[in-house]
């Protein structure tokens, strides 16, 4: 069993999420905190294989307490779930080493999706054994089937898009995409194209009763 600590300032949304990890298959919540110094003593005394992270938190920042676990000796992976959608709250996440990024509101699928993806990936590392090759690398880092960015597309919010797309929970324009993550239209669709390109989105026209179809998207997550 994967055991998980849930960390959000709000108790009933910690009980929500504590009910979702409990109903995916190969989870245990060994507890749950409310203040980001409740939340480093229960690493410290469950140890627990994953925490589910707000990064707003009544006595410190959500990313302090990523920096704490990273400088502890303790083996934790961090999976974020935040209403915390700016671009340098998502860039510092990802560099503090956050296994996956969730934006709120979210469907309970969204978090399923993310708890199975972490499960598979510690089942690949575990099958390794002593060492691995470049494409044991590349396929634990989900890199392997991705084209490279285009120029001008930053990973940062190309990761901000998809999550807006995968958590909608149903298709999206350009302009929607856009009002969802503050980019400009030009530029919601360029990454809502590269998403497509790589295979973790498709586009889905909408036929009206005159002009051209509106292009919508819609999140698929074959790609990674």
């Amino acid at each position: 069993m994967i055991r998980v600590l849930v960390v959000d300032d709000d108790f009933m949304v910690a009980r929500v999420h504590t009910g979702y990890v409990t109903r995916t298959p190969g989870f245990h919540v060994t507890g749950m905190a409310h203040t980001g110094e409740a939340a480093l003593a229960a690493v410290a005394a469950h140890r627990p294989d994953l925490v589910l992270l707000d990064i707003y938190l009544p006595d410190m920042s959500g990313l302090e307490v990523l920096r704490a676990l990273r400088g502890s000796a303790i083996p934790v992976d961090v999976l974020v779930i935040t209403a915390a959608r700016d671009l340098s709250t998502v860039r510092t996440a990802m560099r503090g080493g956050a296994v996956h990024y969730l934006i709120k509101p979210f469907t309970p699928a969204a978090l399923t999706e993310r708890l199975e993806d972490y499960a598979k990936s510690r089942h690949r590392l575990a099958a390794l054994g002593p060492s691995a090759d470049q494409s044991d690398v590349d396929r634990l880092f989900g890199v392997a089937r991705v084209p490279a960015l285009p120029k001008g597309l930053s990973a940062a919010t190309c990761a901000l898009v998809a999550e807006a797309l995968r958590t909608a929970g149903s298709d999206l324009s350009s302009a929607e995409a856009a009002e969802l993550t503050g980019l400009s239209r030009v530029s919601a669709r360029r990454y809502l194209e590269y998403l497509c390109e790589s295979g973790r989105a498709a586009l889905q026209p909408r036929y009206g009763t005159m002009g051209r179809p509106e292009h919508r998207y819609i999140w698929t997550g074959s790609g990674v």
